[in-house]
């Protein structure tokens, strides 16, 4: 299965024994699992921008050749396109293993979709930056793949949300904006969270919880605490 593929099927990018990319526990996170290259160009475009790095610059992290990094990836947008592919396969992979964790109950469903991007926003919070950042860098058929996934993830939210609505579980007169604007709240998180802030990702992700249950007109949970 190639990048791009994962990207627009859902399959597994990313795979090993350290979490990523895996189903048994989605809110295990450890290494990020990129190979070298793509990791050391996720590091160049966070610290400089897509536009402002050059091949160069990540050969000479990846500890490679120019040509070197070319065997691997023909070109620097090709490294653009194999780190979004694997920012959102990751996300869609985690997400799905949420939900399947959450079952019918629809208001466990928002809860866990909710902790879900919460964490992979705070755990991945570089990989997701550049994903979201840099879509105006991506061409042609890319960026339409691209947009295609990120609308995919779009409406797992949407669905637990209207679902919620039509049974009565949640109140609110707008669901598809509520939505859009839960999805952004937490896919925010990349943009400012620090490992050495005051809450651990797992503790903002149970206060974002009940941000959202509010926001839909659900049940508060309670005291804000991490789930087991």
């Amino acid at each position: 299965m190639t990048e791009a593929d994962a990207l627009t099927t859902g399959g597994a990018a990313v795979t090993g024994d350290d979490g990523a990319g895996t189903t048994a526990d989605w809110r295990l996170y450890t290494s990020d699992g990129l190979p070298p290259v793509l990791g050391a160009a996720l590091a160049c475009f966070v610290k400089q921008g897509y536009h402002g790095t050059t091949i160069r610059e990540v050969a000479a992290r990846a500890g490679l050749s120019v040509p070197g990094v070319y065997h691997h990836y023909p070109s620097k947008h090709a490294l653009l396109v194999g780190i979004v592919t694997r920012a959102m396969a990751e996300l869609w992979e985690r997400s799905t293993a949420a939900l399947e964790e959450a079952g019918p109950d629809v208001g466990r469903r928002l809860d866990l979709l909710v902790e879900c991007l919460v964490l992979f926003h705070a755990h991945r919070r570089d990989l997701a930056f550049i994903a979201a950042s840099e879509i105006r860098s991506l061409l042609d058929d890319d960026r339409t793949t691209y947009l295609q996934a990120r609308d995919r993830q779009q409406r797992l939210m949407d669905a637990a949300v209207e679902e919620g609505v039509t049974r009565g579980t949640f109140t609110t007169p707008y669901p598809r904006e509520v939505s859009r604007a839960i999805v952004t709240m937490c896919t925010a998180v990349s943009q400012w969270y620090r490992v050495d802030g005051s809450l651990s990702p797992a503790e903002l992700a149970a206060r974002y919880r009940t941000m959202a249950r509010m926001t839909v007109g659900a049940t508060p949970l309670g005291p804000s605490a991490p789930s087991p």
